[in-house]
């Protein structure tokens, strides 16, 4: 059997017809095991949810499609709000639920600040975080609190990302990867030939075989951009 390619795709007005009529006879059926519809009564099976209710809007109750239909029609989002309340719903609903503020300013309280309506943006679109690899933080990002204007400190400064062989170029001289001056590269080069050369050392090498590397992770190192000059 042959597999379909992806870019095998119909991109004609007729086929997309055809997928939109599909996607209009999709009801939201779960094939899965619920019991019996919910609706007082009912013993047909249960296979369309909704939510309990506007605070427990991602926990279901389990309907038949006939009980589902009647409990969506009598659903009121906003059952029991004042008019105050839905405009506020409505000014939070424009800017999906996150804290807003004007341009150059930061937030009023960064350090407590929530970037999602409820912190659980994962969770909502249906992952589970079974062996706690996000945390409840998942979808948190406070940032640094003392960054910003008015904060008391700077934002921590971004690290430095280094080739691999300007990595052992710097270990073979026994050097920190933070350096960031070719000149304390050059003085660590220049105080290593003058401990490894023969010449200095009565004609006897040191380290046999130690020299050759340093001469060549120093020929690296003077021509890379990542050090200051």
């Amino acid at each position: 059997m042959s597999r379909r390619s992806p870019l095998d795709y119909d991109i004609s007005v007729a086929a997309d017809k055809r997928r939109r009529a599909r996607m209009r006879g999709m009801s939201g059926r779960v094939e899965s095991a619920h019991g019996c519809c919910e609706w007082p009564g009912c013993n047909e099976p249960a296979h369309y949810r909704a939510p309990k209710s506007r605070d427990q809007i991602n926990e279901y109750r389990w309907f038949c499609l006939y009980h589902v239909r009647q409990y969506n029609q009598a659903w009121n989002f906003f059952e029991g709000y004042g008019v105050a309340d839905v405009d506020a719903a409505r000014d939070s609903d424009r800017v999906w639920g996150r804290e807003t503020w004007r341009m150059g300013q930061g937030p009023a309280n960064r350090a407590g600040m929530n970037p999602h309506a409820n912190g659980d943006a994962w969770a909502r679109w249906g992952f589970n975080d079974l062996h706690e690899v996000l945390g409840d933080n998942a979808t948190i990002n406070p940032g640094n609190p003392g960054a910003g204007r008015g904060g008391t400190s700077a934002p921590p400064p971004r690290q430095r990302r280094l080739p691999r062989e300007v990595i052992a170029a710097l270990d073979t001289l026994g050097l920190e990867h933070d350096v960031a001056a070719l000149a304390e590269i050059r003085q660590r080069y220049n105080d290593l030939v003058k401990a490894l050369h023969p010449d200095m050392n009565g004609g006897h090498e040191p380290q046999p075989g130690r020299l050759p590397r340093v001469l060549k992770a120093w020929r690296l190192l003077k021509h890379s951009a990542h050090f200051t000059r």
